[in-house]
Formats: C-alpha cells, structure tokens, sequence
C-alpha cells in the first residue's frame, strides 16, 4: 500500500469516475484501475460497486477512505515540516479569534512578525467559534482563541490556559451617564440603546437574574455582530452603551451599575487533540498571559 494508491482511492471517491480521475491524476484509465484492484486484492476487500458507468464506495470502502484522508493529511504535515525545517524557518502561526480576543490580541500577534523576522509569518482572522473550528479542523489554522461556553463538546479538541475576564456596561467619555451621580439602574441604561457581541446563554441567564426579564438580551440589545472593534466605533460616536469585556474596550468609561455585573467570559487557547502544535504556539500562551487578564 503506498500514498499514491491512497490518493487515486480519495479522487475515485470524490468523483465516482475512473475517466476523470484517471485524468485529473494525468494517468491511462487502465493504469488507475490497477491501483485500485491493486489495493482491494491488498485489503482483502472490494472499495467501489460499479454501477452503470459510476463507481460507489462500499461500506467497507467508506471506512477506508476516512482513514485514508487523515494518513494524507498526516503525511502532507510531515512534508510541510521537513520543507520549514530545510529552509531554516521557525514555521508558521495561524491563529482564529474570537470577537473579544481578537479587540485584545488581533495586534499584538501581527507583531510577532515583525520582531521574529525571518523566522515565524503570522496570520489572524476572527470569526464566530463554529467557523473558527472548522478551520482548525480543515488545518487552515494552528489555534483559536475564543470563549470556551461558546465549543461545543468534541473529543478532537484540546483547551487550555483559560484565562476569566469580566464584563461591564460602557460608554464614551462625556456621555450624559457619566455625570450622573452614584449608582446607575439598569432601567436608566436601558433608556440609550445597548450593543454587544453575540453572547452565550450562561450570560444572558445572568443578566435576567441581575436586571429582570427587560435584560434579556432579544429585548435589550438595539445592535449585534462579532466585530468588536466595530461596536466600539460606534459606542465612541454615539450616545449608545456597549455590554462587553472590559479590559477590550479599556478607552471607554465603565458605568458603575448596580447590582454589578456578575457575568465573566473564559477564553481559552483551542488546539487539535493529539496533535502536534505548531513551533510558534508557546509565544501565543505568553500573550495570553500577559495582554488577557482577569483583572
């Protein structure tokens, strides 16, 4: 059994043709099928029911082409290490972020570029936690940083160094709640429109315990969406109140409201389970602890 008979069972898979994959694999039609009845003579069993002029996997088939993508993408990593070790580089840093870690982190890492050139090449992008872990999945990223509430449950993901940050209600300097004196109710915040990112159950239970039922969040929130720099703009030129991490939006003023908030956001670093990290990943750990905090 070798790779190539490995990657003529995933094509034959994907297109249900030995002509065009025969074609796509610039070989004879002929030459293809020997692979293929190669490996089923190999593995005991036959892969593909022809049918008319497409061939189907088997059940048994099924199975093998699974194993057979992740020995690809396994060898297709060892190839891709051997390269960054030949030309001397460190590797690479592919990092997902989610709406919070992103306003904290998205420059810092970007930095790492520029002070570990030539060795590291950084790249970001942020997204919702679903998108992010396919990408992780899809080995287009390296490692995710987003709230861990927001995963859900998976045995082939890894989180660690979680790191709890609170949240407040926040406005511009000079807006007219800054002047008011003492402790603000929610209802007087409620008066001005509220913005937020998308956020998790656990915090909109806790507002409605806080604040009462006119907090949750379908009802209190005028404006949504997971670019937290951009809620931030318009909260800076607007009268309106951004609910958020604190320590991402630390140019705003935080309102004392009572009862305070209560709510805490976990943000972790997300990684692939029994998989290699990428060369760079204890860099990222050590912005984490140094630019997050649970302050």
């Amino acid at each position: 059994m070798t790779l190539v008979q490995l990657r003529h069972l995933i094509s034959l898979a994907a297109t249900g043709s030995f002509t065009r994959s025969a074609r796509e694999a610039f070989l004879t039609q002929p030459a293809l099928s020997r692979s293929i009845q190669a490996l089923e003579e190999e593995l005991g069993q036959p892969l593909f029911d022809r049918v008319g002029h497409r061939s189907e996997l088997t059940a048994f088939g099924r199975e093998i082409v699974q194993r057979a993508r992740q020995l690809i993408i396994d060898a297709d990593e060892l190839v891709a290490v051997g390269h960054r070790m030949a030309d001397g580089r460190a590797g690479s840093l592919r990092v997902g972020l989610g709406s919070s870690p992103a306003a904290l982190l998205m420059t810092p890492i970007l930095q790492l570029a520029a002070t570990h050139k030539p060795a590291l090449r950084v790249s970001c992008s942020h997204g919702d936690s679903e998108q992010l872990v396919r990408g992780l999945r899809n080995r287009t990223l390296d490692a995710l940083v987003v709230e861990v509430r927001s995963l859900k449950p998976a045995t082939d993901l890894h989180v660690s160094s979680i790191i709890e940050m609170r949240g407040a209600f926040m406005c511009r300097p000079g807006h007219p709640l800054t002047h008011v004196r003492g402790g603000l109710s929610f209802e007087a915040l409620n008066k001005y429109p509220i913005a937020s990112t998308l956020l998790d159950d656990e915090i909109a239970r806790s507002m409605i315990e806080n604040y009462g039922p006119r907090a949750h969040p379908e009802e209190c929130l005028s404006a949504q969406c997971n670019d937290f720099n951009s809620l931030m703009e318009v909260v800076r030129r607007t009268d309106a109140i951004l609910l958020g991490v604190r320590n991402a939006a630390t140019e705003l003023v935080e309102l004392p409201v009572k009862p305070a908030m209560r709510s805490v956001s976990r943000f972790g670093l997300v990684t692939l389970a029994n998989r290699a990290e990428a060369p760079a990943l204890p860099l990222l750990r050590d912005l984490l602890e140094s630019r997050m905090s649970s302050n």
